[in-house]
């Protein structure tokens, strides 16, 4: 009977074994099938490639400079967006701000999923006391008022640039991501694979990043992709509010605050109106593409 089943066994080519789909090509799928998710990912590209760009050949210095000769000109064929009350070109301030806030956007992201990751992973992966004095540490920040912190911030420290601005915001926005790797990684050290490999004496610095990590990228590039668009909003809010960044160095935040003069708001809407058109075309092609990756983390994780 052993050597019947034996003979099976070697007439089954490895060839024609199913394989998995590797998770690249999941999400290129999912991507393709969902027409809104492609759409907005080109749609984000585009206006990615094209601040960038196109900043490179905009002065700010002469952007910001004030021209008493064309304050609030409505849009026309030599100030393409008009002016705001300086006489400032709004079309240039939209553009360095539209980079602005996406590098403040991708570098908070960066930042804040970046160390939650490592810093959720550590306290579900080693569990015990480990776990709990370092999850005592994440619900006291979340206890502190961000805004508050922000205020501080903005009024004791003279001047900022962007790295410093996205390390304070990321210090404060880290937690969420800490906890949601915190509570897979107690789910995964439980399995199979990880006590196989504790067993057969791997290091733990080998499972985590060799075994643990990679079985969590699909909900990481999920989150750090929802984390992007949320971002960009913070910084945004926190600009229009006027705790972000000043007049004289643009963001889309900057440019939505013009709307709390009742004269800006409600007779030249070409200084405000575009900056939030843009805030909502880009959070919501972030969120599409967030949504699509969702699902192909799910299709990813039900194949095993």
């Amino acid at each position: 009977m052993s050597t019947e089943n034996n003979n099976v066994y070697d007439n089954v080519n490895v060839a024609d074994l199913p394989k998995s789909t590797p998770g690249w090509k999941i999400v290129v799928q999912e991507i393709l099938a969902d027409k809104l998710a492609l759409f907005s990912l080109i749609i984000f590209t585009l206006i990615t490639c094209y601040v960038f760009g196109l900043t490179l050949f905009l002065s700010l210095r002469d952007i910001v400079t004030v021209d008493l000769f064309a304050i609030n000109v409505a849009p026309n064929e030599e100030w393409r967006l008009g002016t705001d009350y300086g006489g400032r070109d709004i079309f240039g301030q939209l553009i360095i701000g539209t980079r602005n806030s996406l590098a403040i956007g991708i570098l908070v992201t960066l930042l804040s999923v970046g160390f939650g990751i490592v810093y959720g992973v550590i306290c579900g992966y080693f569990g015990g006391q480990i776990d709990n004095a370092m999850m005592r540490f994440v619900d006291f920040m979340i206890i502190l008022p961000f805004l508050m912190i922000v205020v501080v911030f903005v009024t004791i420290v003279p001047s900022y640039d962007i790295f410093t601005f996205s390390v304070m915001m990321a210090a404060f926005l880290w937690m969420g991501t800490a906890r949601l790797i915190r509570s897979l990684a107690l789910q995964e050290r439980e399995l199979d694979y990880i006590n196989a490999s504790r067993t057969m004496g791997s290091s733990h610095f080998k499972i985590i990043f060799t075994q643990l990590l990679p079985n969590l990228v699909g909900i990481i590039i999920v989150n750090g992709t929802l984390s992007l668009a949320a971002n960009i909003g913070i910084e945004a809010g926190l600009s229009f509010i006027g705790f972000g960044f000043p007049e004289d160095y643009p963001s889309l935040g900057t440019l939505m605050a013009y709307a709390q003069n009742t004269q800006t708001l409600q007779h030249r809407p070409w200084v405000w109106m575009p900056a939030a058109i843009l805030i909502l075309i880009l959070m919501l092609c972030v969120r599409n593409v967030g949504e699509a990756l969702r699902r192909a983390g799910d299709a990813r994780q039900r194949q095993g």
